[in-house]
């Protein structure tokens, strides 16, 4: 039995860890216009300043509250004594030779995460983590050797946008840099759910980033019970890792696949599409030497995805330290892309980015405090 002295001290220090809990300010990034709603309800004040708060922070960048001039002064000062804007802070800027920035941003809890710029002629897209880490364990993905350490808050996530779009402007990238975003950084969206609706809504709220639901793409490796939530929640665009069209190789590559084998997910994206005949769902498939890449597996692919609207991008695979696997050769890669085009299938060999700064498709590995101890043991696997 513990001593009452002992009881005391543990009551004692519990009741000062809630103190702080409660007492620390609110950050008020990753918050809905509806979760502002109640904040301000919570103060006393009128659910209009939600519509003002969203507009402030997300289309103005304004992150003092003391600017926010159309907020009365003691709603000014009651917000600086209770909230914050808080965003990840950059521990690295790197620019690659191609015009791609990639960032590693530090979290408040010592985790790093990587967020990457692609620029178009046409358009401004941002990859942003869902993850610090990932849970899965796709074997051609460096990512997947971090191990995980726990799924991002909302505003970790959408503070990722909000951030990058700031040092963009600052460099000169115009009022507009980012026209979309894709969440296909670091980790697995989908078992980060809650959190990434909630970002992926603030993005395309009109108060706040107002970017229409085809500029948002969610990428998964194929968790099918969250797909189907996800087309009745946020209905954004979809993006499937398929990588694989018979389930030996796909197990592992992919080996969520053992949990939803391809047929499974197949039919997944078939009920994704069944409200809206005018989408239709991007199949990556990274390119692959001897393992994915024949003739044959053209043939299959074509054949599984008769019926879905669908585009496949062809990923030429992005070497990763301590990974086996090495990329398919060009004259493969275009055998491939002619045979799904030869067939109706709009299909393009997607061009490599950021390569030169480690920031292209499979390469983001941040700086993870890994609770699964997977980087180690896969460190101890390389001779």
């Amino acid at each position: 039995m513990p001593s009452s002295s002992t009881t005391l001290t543990f009551v004692r220090g519990l009741t000062e860890a809630v103190r702080i809990f409660v007492s620390a300010p609110k950050n008020l990034v990753g918050l809905d216009r509806f979760a502002l709603q109640d904040y301000f309800a919570s103060l006393g004040e009128k659910a209009f300043h939600a519509r003002q708060l969203l507009q402030w922070v997300y289309q103005r960048g304004v992150t003092d509250f003391s600017e926010m001039t159309d907020l009365r002064l003691s709603l000014r000062q009651t917000l600086s004594e209770q909230a914050v804007i808080a965003l990840p802070e950059v521990s690295r800027a790197q620019h690659s030779e191609d015009g791609t920035r990639k960032w590693l941003f530090r979290l408040a809890d010592g985790n790093s995460i990587e967020t990457v710029f692609i620029p178009e002629e046409d358009r401004g897209t941002l990859c942003i983590s869902s993850q610090a880490g990932c849970m899965l364990t796709c074997s051609f993905c460096a990512t997947a050797r971090q191990g995980f350490s726990r799924n991002l808050s909302a505003g970790e996530i959408i503070g990722q946008l909000l951030l990058a779009d700031r040092l963009l402007k600052q460099e000169g990238w115009g009022e507009r840099p980012i026209s979309n975003v894709v969440m296909m950084g670091m980790g697995e969206p989908l078992l980060n759910y809650d959190a990434v609706v909630s970002a992926m809504r603030l993005m395309l709220d009109d108060l706040s980033f107002g970017l229409s639901r085809r500029r948002v793409t969610l990428s998964t490796a194929g968790v099918v019970p969250a797909m189907d939530k996800l087309s009745e929640d946020c209905p954004v665009s979809l993006a499937v890792s398929l990588h694989a069209v018979r389930d030996a190789v796909r197990d592992e590559l992919v080996p969520l696949n053992r949990k939803y084998p391809i047929d499974v997910l197949l039919g997944a994206c078939r009920r994704f599409l069944r409200n809206d005949s005018r989408r239709r769902i991007t199949f990556e498939y990274v390119m692959l030497s001897g393992i994915n890449d024949s003739e044959e597996d053209a043939e299959v692919l074509v054949s599984l995805l008769r019926g879905i609207p669908s585009k496949i991008n062809l990923i030429p695979f992005n070497p990763v330290p301590g990974v086996k696997y090495i990329c398919s050769e060009t004259e493969a890669i275009d055998r491939f892309r002619q045979r799904l085009i030869s067939s109706g299938l709009t299909t393009i060999t997607r061009r490599t980015r950021g390569a030169d700064i480690a920031a292209a498709c499979g390469q983001l590995a941040g700086a993870v405090q890994d609770r699964t101890h997977r980087s180690a043991k896969l460190a101890k696997t390389v001779t």
